[in-house]
C-alpha cells in the first residue's frame, strides 16, 4: 500500500500549524514567572500566567487546528508516515522566522534543501502496509513501551533539573516532550480506531482520557523546555524523538510494515540517520533563549 497524498497533506498542514504554535508559545514562556526551581510556588505561579497569557492561548488554538489535521491524518495513514512527516516543521519555523525578518544563513537553506530531499526520499520508499492482525495494537509491546517510555521520560526530567548550562537542561527536557508527544501520537491513532465505532465507543475509551492527560503533560513540558533554555537545545530533541519514536511504536505495537525487501529497509536506515544530522544542523538558529520580561512573582 502506498503512501496517500490526502494523508501528506494532512501532515504537512499539521506540521504548518505546530509551527506557528511553537514560535508562539516558545515567545511567551520568556514572559512568565520562571519555573528553574521546581517548588509548588514556583510551579503554580508559571501555570497561572501560561494559562492567561495571550501568546501562549494563541499558540493552543494553532495547536487545536494542527491536531485536528494530525488526528485524520493518523486515521487516514500510519503512525510511521504521519509523524516523521511532522520533520516538516523545521522548514515552517525556517519560513516563518524569514517572514518575520529573522535572517536566514545560507547554511540553513543548504540543509533544509537536505531535509525536504530526505522527507521526499522517505515518502518514496516507506510503502505502508497495515498489520496483518488489524486487531488494534499488541498489549504485551504497548504496555512494556508504556514502561520504558515513562521511565526514561522521568530520568530525563532529573537529569535536566540537575544540568547546566542551561542548553544541556532544555535538551534533555525536549527528550521526555518527544517521547510524550509519540505516545500522544500513539494514543490518538488508537483513539480514531475506536471512534470509527461510534461517539459512544469513544467516549467509554480509556484511550479518550489517557490522551487527555498525556497531552497536558506534554503541553507543560513543552513550556517548559522553551523557558529552560535556547530553542536551538529543545526543538531539535523533540523533533527528533517524536518521528524515531513514533515509527518504533508504529511497527512494534500497531504491526505497521515500512519497507519492502533489504535494499528498501537499508535506504531508510540511510535517510533516517540524514533526516536526524539535518533537524539537529536546522536546529542551531540564532533564536536564542529570549531576554525575560520581568514578571511579579517570577
Amino acid at each position: 500500500m502506498s503512501v496517500h497524498w490526502h494523508v501528506v497533506v494532512l501532515s504537512l498542514g499539521a506540521a504548518l500549524a505546530f509551527a506557528i504554535s511553537t514560535n508562539l508559545k516558545h515567545s511567551s514562556a520568556a514572559q512568565v514567572p520562571d519555573l528553574s526551581l521546581l517548588r509548588v510556588g514556583s510551579v503554580a505561579r508559571f501555570v497561572t500566567a501560561t494559562l492567561s497569557h495571550r501568546l501562549w492561548l494563541a499558540g493552543v488554538l494553532a495547536d487545536g487546528v494542527g491536531l485536528s489535521l494530525q488526528v485524520l491524518a493518523l486515521h487516514l495513514g500510519a503512525l510511521a508516515v504521519v509523524q516523521p512527516l511532522l520533520i516538516s516543521g523545521l522548514l515552517f519555523s525556517l519560513l516563518l522566522r524569514r517572514r518575520q525578518g529573522r535572517r536566514v544563513s545560507g547554511a540553513e537553506i543548504r540543509w533544509a534543501l537536505v531535509l525536504t530531499g530526505c522527507l521526499i526520499g522517505f515518502l518514496s520508499l516507506v510503502g505502508t502496509d497495515p498489520g496483518a492482525g488489524g486487531d488494534g495494537p499488541d498489549r504485551l509491546p504497548a504496555a512494556v513501551a508504556a514502561v520504558a517510555g515513562v521511565g526514561l521520560a522521568l530520568v530525563c526530567l532529573m537529569l535536566a533539573h540537575r544540568r547546566r548550562p542551561a542548553a544541556d537542561a532544555a535538551a534533555l527536557i525536549g527528550v521526555a516532550v518527544g517521547i510524550v508527544y509519540a505516545a500522544t501520537a500513539a494514543l490518538l491513532k488508537g483513539l480514531t480506531d475506536r471512534a470509527v465505532l461510534g461517539p459512544m465507543a469513544a467516549l467509554t475509551s480509556w484511550q479518550l482520557y489517557t490522551v487527555l492527560v498525556v497531552g497536558a503533560i506534554g503541553l507543560f513540558l513543552s513550556q517548559a523546555a522553551f523557558q529552560a533554555g535556547p530553542l536551538t537545545a529543545s526543538l531539535p530533541a523533540i523533533a527528533t524523538v517524536d518521528p524515531l519514536l513514533s515509527i518504533v511504536v508504529g511497527v512494534l505495537i500497531y504491526d505497521e510494515h515500512i519497507h519492502r525487501g533489504p535494499w528498501s529497509g537499508l535506504g531508510l536506515v540511510a535517510l533516517l540517520a540524514l533526516l536526524g544530522a539535518a533537524v539537529i544542523q536546522l536546529g542551531k538558529v540564532d533564536m536564542d533563549k529570549p531576554a525575560r520580561q520581568r514578571v511579579p512573582g517570577g
